[in-house]
């Protein structure tokens, strides 16, 4: 069974190129908006990974991270962040948040496919 994935960030171009990078590799891909339409989206439907942005309008990366570890479904799930924060304040603040690990835009696809495949059972 192919794993479900979904890719949360207001940029339509960065959710074009991780969609086409993860399709290619044989997952299945949804896309969110920003981080309220995420947590939507994963309410309705399970997923086995998700890649948030940090910097969203309504709700950014480290409140839906928070958001999605407050449900039984989400507590083990990896959660991504996808982002041009660096700063290791930052990545300290979503690992508190529930973080599973942290990727820096612009992404390298071979790179993020090994994550992927690191984070995937």
């Amino acid at each position: 069974m192919s794993k479900q994935i979904l890719i949360v960030d207001d940029s339509a171009s960065i959710r074009q190129m991780l969609s086409f990078t993860l399709k290619a590799a044989g997952y299945l891909v949804d896309e969110a908006v920003d981080g309220r339409d995420g947590l939507g989206k994963a309410q309705s439907k399970a997923y086995n990974l998700v890649f948030t942005d940090q910097n969203m309008p309504n709700m950014d990366g480290l409140s839906l991270i928070r958001s999605l570890r407050g449900l039984p479904g989400y507590r083990a799930t990896p959660i991504l962040m996808l982002t041009t924060e660096s700063s290791d304040a930052m990545k300290q603040q979503g690992k508190s948040a529930g973080a599973t690990g942290w990727l820096v835009k612009p992404f390298d696809p071979p790179k993020l496919l090994e994550v992927t495949r690191k984070v995937l059972p």
